[in-house]
């Protein structure tokens, strides 16, 4: 009967321990294999790199805490200006499961990833404990959750400071919200670039 109860009593915990510290508050795991991560590094670094041979500019699309934030951010400015949009600079990392949910927000509604390319010029920004990026970041308003979203004008001055809670529904984010912002933050007033 006693090694019953310690087996069930073991049972309970380790269940505890799973569901606790394997998930965040909305059931979606919390940490990225660094398999994963490591993959979509390398994946990156081949795009920029081919990029940069073809002398194109190569939105950074990765949570890299090795990347230099503040020259990406730089050469993001640079492309706004040349080709008239605005930068989105999307803070965020790796651990973060809300910046996950966002990366597969744009995955499923393309035409929010027309709308948003076609409009800004898109550059990630990590922030962990291994690189807090605090040379560009200390440029901005304090960020009280991940991701968030600063938009800059083509020369590089801080518009908006976003907190993507609002946009977010459910296990994921709302269309219509994140349209709506997309679409006030565009180039210009009245000037969002159709589909």
């Amino acid at each position: 009967m006693k090694r019953s109860i310690v087996i069930i009593a073991c049972l309970a915990v380790l269940c505890f321990a799973t569901s606790a510290f394997g998930q965040d508050a909305k059931g979606k795991s919390q940490v990225k294999s660094p398999e994963r991560a490591s993959t979509l590094a390398a994946t990156a670094d081949a795009r920029m790199e081919k990029g940069a041979a073809e002398g194109k500019y190569v939105p950074v699309l990765v949570y890299d805490p090795a990347r230099n934030a503040s020259q990406d951010v730089k050469e993001a400015i640079a492309e706004a200006q040349r080709t008239n949009r605005r930068v989105l600079v999307e803070v965020g990392g790796e651990w973060c499961p809300w910046c996950h949910h966002m990366d597969d927000f744009f995955t499923a509604h393309p035409e929010m990833t027309a709308l948003r390319d076609k409009n800004f010029v898109m550059v990630k920004v990590n922030y962990s404990d291994e690189n807090k990026n605090e040379e560009i970041l200390s440029q901005y308003p304090k960020v009280a959750g991940y991701p968030h979203i600063f938009v800059l004008d083509p020369s590089g001055t801080l518009l908006h400071s976003q907190d993507t809670g609002q946009l977010e529904e459910g296990k994921g984010y709302n269309l219509d919200k994140f349209k709506a912002f997309l679409t006030d933050w565009a180039t210009a007033p009245g000037d969002v670039k159709a589909q």
